[in-house]
């Protein structure tokens, strides 16, 4: 008899839990942030890509013309390297190893180098973006907003607005 009560009771506290709980999520105001559509169409993030190419296009350049001179260096040994003797021969190819290795750890550098600088820059258009979300959230009143999620509705996607206060801000600097 006892357990039978406990169960109704405990039945009619969750309809009411979920009665209630229906009421709040129509007051609820959340809002959707794409993360990846900011990074890529924000002006600041645009400002910082050019940037980033601007300061390591001359060193990507340089790179590519050592490539060139390489290839052009391995392909004339190849076509040479019947007529030439066995000792010249052995020569060339480890001066080609060498500049091969060298080429590799420029490569690697200018990796590292623009890989760090990426995500300063990124992470500064990150830092300026949740400032600008945070502004939204507190004067729009919202309850919560997301930059992670699976399936979200255009009505809840605030992207756009995120985008235009990013750029109006950039235009004031």
């Amino acid at each position: 008899m006892m357990n039978s009560l406990t169960l109704k009771s405990l039945a009619a506290a969750v309809l009411l839990v979920c009665a209630a709980t229906g009421a709040l999520a129509d007051d609820l105001k959340i809002g959707y942030v794409n993360s990846d559509r900011v990074l890529r169409d924000a002006v600041p993030a645009k400002a910082a890509q050019a940037k980033l190419e601007a300061e390591f296009s001359k060193r990507e350049k340089d790179l590519a013309d050592v490539a060139n001179r390489l290839k052009a260096a391995s392909d004339k040994l190849d076509k040479d390297g019947p007529t030439l003797a066995e000792a010249e021969r052995a020569r060339r190819q480890r001066e080609l190893v060498d500049q091969d290795r060298e080429l590799q750890r420029k490569r690697r550098e200018f990796q590292e180098d623009l890989n760090q600088r990426k995500n300063e820059e990124l992470g500064a258009v990150v830092e300026r973006t949740n400032r600008v979300i945070k502004q939204i959230f507190e004067t729009e009143k919202y309850d919560l907003i997301l930059q992670e999620a699976v399936f979200w509705s255009p009505k809840v996607d605030i992207t756009d607005k995120v985008i235009k206060a990013l750029n109006a801000q950039s235009a004031g600097k």
